[in-house]
């Protein structure tokens, strides 16, 4: 179909290229891809990007976790994600973030982790997902976050700020809703393994398509100009001191 393809692109502490695949588009994901090792589409992907394999222009890390198993592509790092939009390492801990866009009533964010299997189509958030959904198990990761589509219908994950310029949103993963143009600043413990704080921020009054950082760990964020002046950055808010 003709949604739901790219995702995001960015290199891993670990030097490896991970990239961020929807399910292929339409309702329900009616191929299954989700739940399904042996596509791409659904994933988060783990390549080498400094070696080829035999009749490939990149190399599998031997330490993927479906490396060598018959009817599962070696590529794939973590699966059972909808339409990750966006995925970002935190520069201090290495933790990958995602943000995975709902479909009928429930926005998600999720810790992906080696193998991890996010759910998708059994599960929508931390709820069952129509009429061949699943109730909870052991082996689906639930998000550690989500929100219903009263507070907004398509979520934009961000990044894990770490700069300078403001010290109170230190550690806070900061992500929006491109429908409803909210910002949120998102704490998450990750010895108590939940979320401590979810805290509003000032609302840019414009959608939001990607976020960035530069060297300097300063975040950045994106939205549609037909002037070109597309890209804003995060400031203090002087009438708050």
């Amino acid at each position: 179909f003709w949604n739901h393809k790219g995702g995001t692109i960015v290199f891993g502490p670990d030097g490896y290229l991970y990239i961020a695949i929807g399910d292929g588009g339409f309702r329900d994901d009616p191929k299954g891809n989700g739940q399904n090792l042996n596509t791409l589409l659904a994933k988060i992907l783990r390549i080498d990007v400094d070696h080829a394999d035999a009749g490939k222009k990149y190399a599998i890390p031997k330490d993927n976790p479906f490396v060598g198993q018959e009817g599962k592509q070696g590529e794939i790092w973590a699966y059972g994600l909808r339409n990750p939009w966006r995925i970002a390492f935190d520069r201090s801990t290495g933790t990958l973030w995602c943000a995975d866009v709902g479909q009928d009533l429930w926005e998600e964010i999720d810790l992906i982790t080696k193998g991890g299997n996010y759910g998708w189509r059994v599960r929508e958030g931390v709820h069952r997902f129509g009429p061949k959904g699943s109730a909870p198990r052991k082996d689906l990761v639930e998000p550690i976050w989500e929100y219903h589509h009263d507070l907004g219908k398509s979520i934009t994950g961000g990044t894990v700020y770490r700069g300078k310029l403001l010290p109170m949103l230190d550690g806070a993963y900061l992500y929006t809703d491109y429908i409803s143009d909210k910002i949120w600043a998102l704490r998450y413990d990750e010895k108590k393994r939940r979320v401590v704080a979810n805290q509003p921020i000032t609302d840019p009054r414009i959608p939001i398509l990607s976020f960035g950082e530069d060297e300097a760990g300063e975040v950045y964020f994106l939205t549609v100009s037909i002037s070109g002046r597309g890209i804003y950055r995060f400031v203090p808010d002087e009438k708050a001191k």
